[in-house]
């Protein structure tokens, strides 16, 4: 599982296209005030979705134990995993849903900071990459 980045993120979108020829790529999709998953299909089934974000219209995908690894993008993670989102609780809420899944936080350098404010249900990453 991947996300279809914004002009301030992490560019993901060759990444998506490239590792979309040969493995299967899931995008969240904003419904109301939770995710959905949809498989990627190529960019030609993107629509701009909430937020300008463009999203796959395509097929509906809900067995989240098929999901061995997910990036994740913040506006903040500290050396512990701990990750700041936008503040609508989209990824707070996915996440619990996807437990076994390998958790990868991407961000530029400058979003590493020394202490991201955590409480105990919060979801940690298993590792944040950046340059």
């Amino acid at each position: 599982m991947l996300y279809y980045s914004l002009n301030d993120e992490v560019d993901t979108h060759d990444f998506v296209k490239k590792w979309s020829k040969s493995k299967q790529i899931l995008l969240p999709v904003v419904v109301g005030d939770d995710l959905e998953l949809r498989k990627y299909t190529g960019p030609e089934d993107l629509a701009t979705g909430s937020y300008g974000i463009e999203e796959p219209t395509g097929e509906l995908f809900t067995d989240y134990a098929d999901i061995d690894f997910i990036v994740v993008p913040g506006v903040a993670f500290d050396l512990k995993g701990n990750r700041l989102g936008r503040g609508k609780g989209y990824y707070d809420r996915l996440l619990p849903r996807i437990p076994s899944a390998y958790k990868a936080g991407i961000c530029f350098p400058f979003q590493i900071v020394e202490e991201v404010p955590a409480e105990p249900f919060d979801i940690r990453m298993d590792e944040v990459i950046t340059q």
